[in-house]
């Protein structure tokens, strides 16, 4: 096995182990709320565009959709197990349709200066999974799912400043092995 195989290899097994688990972890914190605007999920969810963003970074976006199709496999049955059916439903389809959208603003701005493809991606793909998951897990229902959508979606964007630090330590940790796979589609 050449060296750089074994780089990506790795590399995409650490971000789905990654994945999987914060995944796993948003949907069972959801079920708590903090108070009637916030849960701890959102908290812990936004960890999961640093792990697509460093993916991005590190080993180019076609591995980066690697990571999230198969984070997505396996927090699949994570969630259904630790989870409500309906959560890991909204959880799911938010998240796939959010990470890959993060995947894409994100290589599309992979050269800009380093701090806006993960702050620009992670926020816009957040709206769009807050919308999602809120929406589909308790519209309907007697969950003040619009206020909690909003707190969540604030925290997110906060999450999303405090992010960019490790992200950019971890940077010098994440340089791509050869240009070549980091600009690979």
């Amino acid at each position: 096995m050449d060296p750089t195989d074994h780089t990506i290899l790795r590399g995409v097994v650490i971000g789905v182990v990654a994945m999987a688990i914060v995944v796993t972890a948003s949907n069972v914190l959801v079920r708590f709320p903090i108070n009637d605007w916030l849960t701890w999920a959102a908290f812990s969810y936004p960890i999961s565009f640093l792990v697509t963003d460093l993916t991005n970074r590190r080993l180019g976006v076609r591995y980066a959709r690697r990571v999230v199709l198969a984070g997505f496999v396996c927090a699949l049955f994570l969630s259904m197990y630790f989870s409500t059916p309906r959560i890991a439903v909204a959880s799911l389809t938010a998240f796939l349709v959010a990470q890959l959208l993060d995947v894409q603003i994100f290589d599309k701005l992979r050269r800009a200066a380093w701090w806006r493809a993960p702050f620009i991606s992670s926020t816009i793909a957040s709206a769009v999974d807050t919308a999602l998951f809120f929406g589909l897990a308790f519209a309907g229902t007697a969950v003040p799912w619009i206020t909690l959508g909003l707190g969540d979606y604030a925290a997110k964007i906060g999450m999303a400043v405090c992010l960019l630090l490790p992200f950019r330590a971890l940077l010098r940790a994440t340089r791509p092995p050869m240009e070549s796979v980091a600009d690979s589609k």
